[in-house]
């Protein structure tokens, strides 16, 4: 078992040092184009370190898109390797926006693909898709908890489409235990919260956390707002999508704390030069100092 601070004891310090912002670097082909960037492996590196440099002192959190890298094979995983390296040595915490959900075998090699210090693809977290059942990643999580790593389990997502399914309710499990007074997401969560609660030290915040859109209902959507330990909750839709950092504590009430404010357009659409991108964050930064807890 990891002996150092948890992930979720980083993501504190983190916010105590650079603020909650997270930079989603997603060099989208209209933002490489914005930028004067090629569509191609090139261009999503020079994208992704130049975020990196803007990044390093004027936010703690970086969270790389996976899919804009891997569409170019081998050199687009090659990119990635070097931005996920610049970045973890500028001291940034790096989310790897993996979204990997498997079973068995298949899931403990995804773990040490992106968990495994020293690893091409490390990183500090990666996230996760539940839907074969949150049981399936357990492994994943004790790997990253023992590596002092993170993972984000999608919980309840921004898109639309996931309504329907992650307000759902739950049907009776195979021993005939009746848990329908949870949604779908209320019961991820909560499991989620299980892990933590067994696996987290006392007074440490948890390794595993939730993906939670900031453009969700969290009543509507099932979602329980006292989950104990406290755990990071990454929290996109903000910017872009329409939220606003300003409404934190009431889009999240008592999950506020723990949450990390991720952006990517209304920050990247400063545009390539190092000098905006950081003057961009350092804008959002000030937001949420003043907003505070």
């Amino acid at each position: 078992m990891n002996a150092g601070p948890t992930f979720g004891d980083r993501v504190r310090a983190a916010f105590g040092e650079r603020g909650r912002l997270c930079v989603g670097i997603d060099p989208h082909e209209q933002l490489l184009a914005d930028w004067g960037l090629d569509v191609s492996a090139d261009g999503v590196r020079t994208f992704g370190l130049r975020v990196v440099e803007a990044a390093d002192g004027h936010c703690g959190i970086v969270k790389p898109q996976v899919s804009f890298f891997e569409r170019f094979g081998s050199a687009g995983f090659a990119a990635l390797e070097e931005v996920l390296a610049a970045a973890r040595a500028a001291g940034l915490l790096v989310i790897a926006d993996a979204k990997r959900g498997d079973i068995g075998s298949t899931m403990d090699a995804y773990a040490r693909a992106w968990l495994t210090p020293g690893s091409p693809l490390e990183a500090d977290a990666v996230t996760l898709s539940p839907y074969l059942g949150v049981g399936a990643l357990e492994n994943t999580l004790r790997y990253a908890v023992s590596h002092g790593k993170g993972a984000f389990v999608l919980g309840a997502t921004s898109n639309p489409e996931a309504a329907g399914l992650q307000s759902a309710r739950m049907l009776p499990d195979a021993d005939g235990a009746t848990v329908t007074s949870r949604t779908v997401a209320g019961e991820i969560a909560s499991e989620v919260a299980a892990f933590n609660a067994a696996t987290t030290p006392r007074g440490s915040w948890g390794s595993i956390g939730l993906v939670i859109g900031a453009t969700v209902n969290l009543t509507e959507r099932g979602v329980p707002v006292d989950l104990e330990p406290v755990a990071p909750i990454l929290a996109p839709g903000f910017g872009h999508q329409g939220a606003r950092s300003e409404d934190r504590e009431t889009i999240f009430g008592r999950l506020a704390p723990a949450v990390i404010v991720a952006e990517s357009r209304s920050i990247l659409a400063a545009g390539p030069d190092r000098t905006d991108l950081a003057r961009a964050m350092d804008d959002r930064r000030r937001t949420e100092e003043i907003i505070g807890d």
